[in-house]
């Protein structure tokens, strides 16, 4: 992997961050009105977003590339700002943050264990859950603050997801190519089980915001596919710049 293919995503980092900046926070003031269900699904997703990531930071900067490590850097500061989007979208409906869920605690253990092109795998499950979770959010609520946060969590979603399949593009292409395949076939049956246990412990949520469990769960699956594609293939160029704002609004019915 080429250390300019990273200095492209760095620069697209720095110009959202400078668009968000000039954007300025939603109106916190207006408040928000969710049923007690979605609110919960709200805080375990809070805490999923927040962290330091620093484990992912110090294996970025092993890879040796130093745009992909200044890329990360970026990353990392939207999860956290994520964190920081919903924490005010729960005190802006007076409830607080959770302190800790097992769901996230689970996550954080296994992508430690691991070196970088498997701790992305495991970080690219989270993201792609998250993407049908802000879907839903944004568009099945008719809380106006509740839509907006949501709505820009998912835009930034939208590109993390691509940002991720370039780099396990060049990874597993250190592998034998006769490896690839079976690898992300793994990764789906791993993504697939997660989404299950996602969609049982936030099913009342889902059916709030008009999502079934079985819809999510065919929705995330869907999309795993075209995200298996864009990792397997020879061209990323290809797919990055026609796919990037598809990625968790897909040609899903």
């Amino acid at each position: 992997m080429h250390s300019g293919d990273f200095a492209k995503w760095t620069r697209r980092f720095e110009d959202e961050r400078e668009r968000r900046q000039a954007q300025g926070d939603p109106d916190w003031t207006r408040g928000a009105t969710l049923h007690p269900a979605v609110w919960a699904g709200i805080q375990r997703f809070q805490i999923g977003e927040d962290g330091d990531g620093a484990n992912l930071v110090g294996k970025a900067d092993e890879a040796g590339d130093d745009d992909y490590a200044r890329a990360v850097r970026l990353f990392v500061a939207e999860e956290q700002n994520h964190a920081r989007l919903l924490a005010r979208l729960l005190a802006a409906g007076g409830v607080p943050t959770l302190t800790g869920h097992w769901s996230d605690a689970v996550f954080v253990r296994l992508r430690r264990l691991m070196g970088l092109r498997l701790e992305l795998l495991v970080l690219m499950i989270a993201e792609v859950v998250a993407l049908r979770y802000y879907r839903a959010l944004r568009d099945g609520t008719d809380d106006a603050l509740t839509s907006d946060v949501a709505g820009r969590i998912l835009s930034d979603e939208q590109r993390h997801v691509p940002f991720h399949c370039e780099r396990l593009h060049a990874s597993l292409a250190e592998l034998p190519r006769v490896m690839r395949r079976p690898v992300m076939t793994l990764w789906q049956l791993l993504l697939l089980a997660v989404t299950l246990v996602v969609a049982v412990d936030h099913g009342p949520a889902l059916r709030r915001l008009h999502v079934g469990r079985l819809r999510f769960v065919a929705d995330v699956v869907t999309s795993s596919r075209t995200i298996v594609s864009a990792v397997l293939s020879p061209l990323p160029d290809a797919w990055r710049n026609t796919a990037v704002g598809s990625f968790g609004e897909g040609s899903l019915p």
